[in-house]
Order: structure tokens, then sequence, then C-alpha cells
């Protein structure tokens, strides 16, 4: 997920979307023999570890529909639903890109691992799926340590924090603790990794000095609310919701997306999925500081972060991941504006809706998985169409 995008080349990012030549040791490592046999085992273990996810989501949302509430599998999924999205899907999804960052084969046991665990979820083993993240973190944390060995600088530090939060979340899930503790550690993964990837975005604005000491501040803030939270839920869980909206203030004034949100084309749409995904990080900062004083809001707090949040952050990166990880070019055009409005909008029914009526939320939900669907099928369709417009 460490995306360097060219988020100020706007014109020459409006039509194909290509890895730039600065990428070309990714590729060379996303093409070597043994991550080329392992592709079809993680494009699998990736698929299965989301769609099982977001059924597993529409059941706790109170969808019953399409015999979703007689399938055991599904049942299954709803129970392990957080484990799937945040371990086996996007902790997979983000080591597949870090060995791919470090050309090292061995990096590949920890997306494999991680992905394997979801499958073992789904069978029944919660335990067992608990420790294989665990083996997939610790390969992980590896996998970091020798990404800060290679460039020290206070990005790839935030990379290798985000790397030990999720070891101490799936240490905590592996030895039996369950709810807002361990989800802390978990979130805490994708948060510090898309602050690394922000943070070094910076460097292509004229920073601000304060830049650095605010986010370093507003770290330690948030690392020790979620250890602050293992021992006292309430007051670690306010420290934690004020931390995420700390985090979203800082994105707001020092991303680069302020600026690359007034270009066009690529550049754009980049800046409209951030500055979204902001706005709901500051939303979920203050309703899981509410939660954890007894008001009402789980739902808004875990999935304005979960969806609007960490999900807004995927659309808008997929354009570049995909081809510098996966090899797969995509024709970009406005038609990926279509799932991110759905999304954000049905996020909005949801959350705000069901304060009125909790049908609203069953409803939202719906409308939520139908978002990522159509977010599949516009990336599916973009590269069937960069094939027939390729001279290639």
């Amino acid at each position: 997920m460490v995306a360097r995008e060219n988020e100020r080349a706007g014109p020459a990012l409006h039509g194909v979307v290509n890895p730039r030549p600065g990428r070309r040791s990714r590729e060379a490592a996303a093409s070597s023999p043994l991550s080329l046999a392992l592709k079809p085992a993680f494009a699998v273990l990736v698929l299965l570890s989301l769609v099982a996810a977001v059924f597993g989501g529409l059941l706790r949302a109170g969808v019953t529909g399409l015999g979703i509430a007689q399938s055991p599998l599904i049942g299954q999924a709803a129970v392990s639903h957080a484990g799937l999205m945040l371990c086996a899907f996007l902790g997979t999804a983000i080591a597949i890109e870090r060995a791919v960052a470090i050309k090292a084969r061995w990096a590949f046991a920890a997306p494999l691992a991680s992905g394997l665990s979801g499958a073992v979820m789904l069978a029944g083993h919660a335990h067992a799926a608990a420790w294989l993240g665990v083996f997939a973190a610790i390969v992980f944390l590896s996998v970091n340590i020798v990404v800060v060995s290679r460039q020290r600088a206070a990005h790839t530090a935030l990379l290798l924090a985000g790397a030990m939060a999720w070891f101490i979340g799936q240490v905590l899930a592996a030895t039996g603790s369950v709810g807002m503790a361990t989800l802390s550690w978990w979130f805490a993964f994708p948060v510090l990794t898309i602050a690394a990837e922000r943070l070094e975005m910076t460097r292509l604005m004229r920073r601000d000095p304060s830049a650095n000491a605010s986010l370093l501040g507003i770290v330690i803030a948030f690392v020790g609310a979620s250890a602050w939270t293992v021992v006292d839920p309430m007051r670690g869980g306010v420290l934690y919701g004020v931390a995420l909206a700390a985090f979203a203030v800082w994105f707001g004034v020092f991303d680069i997306a302020r600026r690359t949100a007034l270009t066009h084309g690529l550049s754009r749409y980049m800046a409209v999925c951030l500055l979204c995904g902001y706005a709901w990080l500051g939303l979920a900062g203050v309703a899981w500081a509410g939660t954890a004083v007894g008001c009402p809001g789980r739902d808004m707090a875990l999935h304005a972060l979960g969806l609007g949040f960490i999900m807004s952050m995927i659309m808008g990166h997929a354009p570049v991941i995909l081809p510098a990880v996966a090899r797969v070019k995509l024709l970009y055009g406005p038609w990926f504006y279509a799932p991110l409005t759905l999304l954000h909008a049905s996020l909005a029914l949801r959350l705000f809706g069901a304060i009125g009526d909790v049908q609203w939320r069953t409803i939202g939900a719906a409308i939520n998985a139908m978002s990522l669907a159509v977010f599949a099928l516009t990336v599916a369709g973009s590269a069937l169409a960069w094939r027939r417009v390729s001279p290639g």
C-alpha cells in the first residue's frame, strides 16, 4: 500500500495509468518465479477474505436476504468480520506490496500466512488463524526493519510502527483478548501506514517546520492510547478518538491533496478520495471517543474509520498500486467517481439515517457492499479498456 504516486502530474496521468520508471525494480520483483507462481494464490486469498468479510458485515448489519442468514459460512464470516477485513484482506494486500518493494522471496511468507489465516477463520478455527496472523506479523515486522535499514527516514519509521501495531493486535487476538483493545491495535496498523505515506508525500510541498513535530506528537498519543485501551478502555478509548481526529486535522492542513484537488484527471480523483477520507476520519475520532464514554455510535466509529477512511484510501491508491505491484495497467476515466460517490453516499445514509431509523443502517450497509462491487467492476473494466487501446 506504499504508493509513491506523482500527485502533481495532472495532465500526464489524465489518460493511461502506467508504472513510473522509478518502479521498475518493484515490477521485476513482482515477476520473479516465486511471486508469479503465487499470484493466483494471493488473488484467491485476498478476494476470499474480502468477499467473506463483506457478506459477514452484511449479516451483522441485519441483511438477511439471498439466504445470507441460513449460510453457516457467512455466519462464521460475521463472527470473524474484523479479522477478515483488517488482517486477512488488508494485511495481506499491504504485505504483498511491501514484499514486492524489498525484492526478497522470504518476505512473501507474510502475505501468504495472513491470507491463509482468512481461510482458516472461515473454517471455524479462530485460534489457529490468530497464530497464523502472529507469524505473518512477525515476518512483516522483519520486512519493515529491512525497509528502515535501507532508508532511515521519518516515514519508514512510521511504517515500522504500523507493522508493530499489527503484531501487537495479533498477539492480543491469539491470547484471547477481544473487543476494542484488539480493534484499536488492528486499526492502528493501516492508520499509521497511511500516515507514513502521506508524510512522505509532504516532501513534494514546501514543508512547514511544525509538520514533523506535530505528527510525532499525534503518533505518540495514538500509540499510547492503543496501549492504554488494553488496561483502561474508557480513558484509552477517549484518547484514541482524540488522536484519530488529530490525524484528520494534520492531513487536512499538511497533505498535498489540498493542492492536487485543484488539478484534473487522476490527480484530482486521488485528492478527492483522500480529502473525503480525512473527513470521515475526523468523524470516526469523535464517535470513537463518544463510544468510549458510553454514548451510542459504535457502528459510526468503526465504519467511518474502516469504510469512510480506509476504503476511500484504497479506492484512491488502487489506480497506482495495481500497475506498480500486480502489473495490471488501467485506463483512467471519470467513471472511477461512480463507486466512490456510491460509497460515501451510502455510508452517510447508513450512519446518519440510522440515528432516526435503524433500518437505514441495513439499507446503507447493502449499498456499501454494492459500491465495493461497482469499484471492482470499474477496475476490471478499466483493465480491459487499457488492453483494447494499448498498442502492445
